[in-house]
């Protein structure tokens, strides 16, 4: 099992949306024993986890980027939350 959380903490954030996805559909389909369940939905907790702060951490680049006088992209130094 610790193979499997070390897989979900690492990758992009396609690639963690696209596994999360499939365990979903996993457990959507009722044929999964339980065991193998509980894993998934551990497992789907990580990378739930792992895509929201990969979210919040592009959004909050979004937000500091700016334009210059030129229309070149800059980063702000503004502490924005």
């Amino acid at each position: 099992m610790a193979g499997k959380k070390k897989e979900a903490s690492q990758g992009s954030f396609e690639e963690s949306l696209h596994r999360l996805e499939q365990i979903v559909e996993q457990l959507e389909s009722g044929s999964v024993p339980l065991e193998e369940s509980m894993r998934l939905y551990e497992e789907g907790i990580v990378l739930s986890k792992r895509c929201a702060e990969k979210l919040k951490s592009a959004e909050l680049t979004l937000k500091r980027l700016g334009k210059d006088m030129e229309g070149n992209f800059t980063l702000n130094d503004e502490n924005l939350e």
